[in-house]
């Protein structure tokens, strides 16, 4: 039943691509299932699931100390991993000034989180559920004041509301490094992964990064280790490593 669901979403996936860049031949966890990438996210997903298991964290913000670090992917496909793990799972998209989430599912980025906290789209109107056990409710419009969005108390009050509903709520954050978004989110979760880029991401930025989490009290949880080549047969290894 599983494996005939995940076929169907994937089936969604290809007929709702978008015109502009397509992003869902990154889900390598349901296009690639036996691939490194897709067990280095099934790996991830078992350390969340059993590495804290007095406290689990329920509200994870994945954020990087800079753009094009995978943060996304790594949101995207952690989502599909816990669902196959018959989780229920949600994925916000709250980088509310670059979306990206909606494009790894095929889905429209017309309605979203920027709606539900001005009132003028319920919950049930702006989330999709591609894969079975995994909604994904997009960033909807692009606000002037992202950081106030985040950082309201209507916004909190969902976040509260999501807890309840959900084993998993995964935030897609903006990067660290140039805006306060992810700051503020990380003070609201339970936990926060930071996603680097084996190849480009500078050791400066972050310990910036973790100083910035840390300011706020944040949880950091660890860091997933993005696009490290490992051999000529594996491209690109998502693989986790965390802090002591």
């Amino acid at each position: 039943m599983a494996r005939s669901s995940q076929r169907v979403g994937l089936g969604r996936l290809r007929k709702r691509r978008e015109v502009e860049e397509d992003f869902t031949g990154r889900l390598v966890t349901i296009l690639d299932p036996t691939s490194a990438a897709s067990e280095a996210y099934r790996t991830l997903r078992t350390n969340l699931l059993y590495s804290l298991i007095d406290t689990p964290p329920k509200v994870i913000v994945l954020t990087s100390p800079g753009p094009s670090e995978g943060k996304s992917t790594t949101c995207a496909n952690l989502g599909v991993v816990l669902a196959q793990a018959a989780k229920r799972v949600v994925i916000l998209d709250c980088d509310l000034r670059k979306p990206v989430i909606h494009k790894f599912f095929g889905l429209r980025n017309l309605h979203g989180i920027t709606d539900l906290l001005i009132g003028e789209r319920s919950l049930e109107e702006v989330w999709e559920e591609p894969v079975e056990g995994l909604k994904v409710v997009p960033a909807g419009p692009i606000p002037l004041n992202p950081a106030e969005v985040l950082g309201s108390r209507r916004f909190s009050e969902f976040l509260t509301n999501f807890r309840e509903e959900f084993d998993y709520v995964l935030v897609d954050a903006s990067p660290v490094g140039p805006v306060s978004d992810p700051v503020v989110l990380a003070s609201k979760g339970d936990g926060v992964l930071l996603v680097l880029d084996a190849q480009n991401t500078r050791q400066a930025s972050v310990r910036q990064a973790m100083d910035s989490m840390r300011a706020v009290g944040a949880n950091v949880l660890g860091t997933v280790m993005n696009n490290a080549q490992v051999s000529p047969g594996n491209y690109y290894y998502y693989g986790p490593t965390y802090d002591e």
